[in-house]
């Protein structure tokens, strides 16, 4: 059997699931969005027009002159379909909603690198949680950007925002004053206008008066995923933010001017993580021998080897953690598409192995990561359907 069968065998016994790029995937929320406007303004969206097209296509998404794009951060297509009790208004939606992949990982900086440029994390260097940075050899954290040096050197993809606004379309995100500007916003939502607001309430408020006027107007929430985090998604907390999310997106569906289409997704799904399966590499002399640095998260791991032992590290990391995860190669991962095409210079940013943790499982390193991080509930990264579906709701 081939290393190539082999490894998909596993993937496909662990019950994964893989990213769909191009096709039902988050990739093309966006990108669709874009066409629905430039169709109706009239906008010509360059090199890029038959890619908008074929996304709206394929996501059925209709011709607006004014599109507002919600993202709740942290909202499994899973989570949505069994907790929808909770939210009234979203499942409504949902039995006409799609199911959508994220990509790999299934983390905020590489799914909102797919859905800001439409481009794999392959492509965008958004690779996880934290990664390896080239230049220094030292952890890169891609949320905080703590690391990462200038987002335009490490992001070169052109962004979705930058083509609206290129092609003479109105672009205003609305978000949290500490995002306006950060590494991540640059790299991944770079273009239009940035409104802050902190309460969903001012933030729904803010999306409303910008729709007055033709054009694009991208609203995030992020509580939902931050509760998920600190509670578990099947906590009474998490239900509450859920409906909280749940009650304003309503209002802003109602105070919308006729013909505007909504778009409601999400970065990610998530996962109630069992503490007692998170395997800490720094109390696992044969998980840390011959490794110089863990990058990633604990559902999906980017592990650094000393050269020429990337074979070895791997062979002992599928024995000593069984079938808490599956551990492949850098070769092996990029050969399988996890990651979608990949650039040169994103080649060394990967882990020389990648390991995607199964059922409640994950992978610590204690000497790198926080205390409270290593207590979190609710974690994500991995290839479950808990964490890689994510709804698309159009309300049109």
């Amino acid at each position: 059997m081939s290393v190539t069968t082999a490894l998909q065998d596993a993937f496909t016994a662990a019950g994964f699931v893989a990213p769909d790029y191009g096709g039902q995937c988050l990739d093309g929320v966006l990108v669709a969005a874009a066409d629905s406007l430039a169709a109706s303004l009239g906008a010509d969206l360059g090199p890029r027009a038959a890619e908008a097209r074929s996304a709206r296509e394929r996501l059925a998404v209709p011709a607006a002159t004014r599109v507002c794009v919600v993202l709740v951060d942290g909202l499994g297509y899973q989570m949505l379909s069994e907790r929808s009790g909770h939210a009234p208004f979203l499942r409504g939606a949902l039995s006409a909603g799609r199911r959508l992949t994220v990509g790999y990982p299934s983390t905020t900086a590489a799914s909102m690198g797919l859905f800001g440029t439409g481009r794999p994390p392959g492509r965008t260097a958004l690779a996880g949680y934290t990664v390896r940075n080239p230049e220094h050899g030292g952890l890169a954290n891609l949320v905080s950007w703590e690391g990462v040096g200038p987002a335009a050197t490490w992001q070169r993809e052109q962004t979705v925002f930058t083509l609206l606004s290129d092609a003479g379309v109105p672009v205003t995100s609305v978000g949290p004053a500490k995002f306006a500007g950060s590494g991540l916003t640059q790299a991944a939502l770079d273009g239009g206008r940035y409104v802050k607001a902190e309460r969903l309430a001012d933030r729904v408020d803010a999306a409303t008066f910008e729709l007055s006027a033709p054009g694009l107007v991208y609203l995030y929430w992020g509580d939902v995923d931050k509760t998920g985090h600190q509670y578990g998604w099947q906590s009474r907390e998490w239900a509450d933010a859920l409906t909280e999310a749940d009650r304003e997106l309503a209002r802003l569906a109602r105070g919308l001017p006729a013909g505007t289409v909504l778009l409601v997704t999400a970065d990610h799904g998530m996962v109630d993580v069992d503490h007692a399966q998170l395997v800490d590499v720094a109390r696992a002399p044969e998980l840390a021998a011959g490794v110089s640095l863990v990058a990633g998260e604990p559902r999906a791991t980017h592990v650094h080897v000393r050269e020429g032992e990337s074979a070895a590290v791997a062979e002992r990391w599928r024995r000593v953690l069984g079938e808490a995860a599956l551990v492949a190669t850098r070769d092996e991962a990029v050969d399988a598409g996890w990651f979608g095409p990949v650039a040169e210079h994103v080649m060394p940013i990967l882990g020389d192995v990648v390991v995607a943790a199964t059922g409640r499982a994950g992978v610590v390193d204690s000497r790198t990561q926080t205390p409270h991080s290593l207590q979190l509930r609710g974690m994500h990264g991995s290839f479950t359907p808990g964490e890689m579906y994510v709804p698309l709701l159009v309300v049109a």
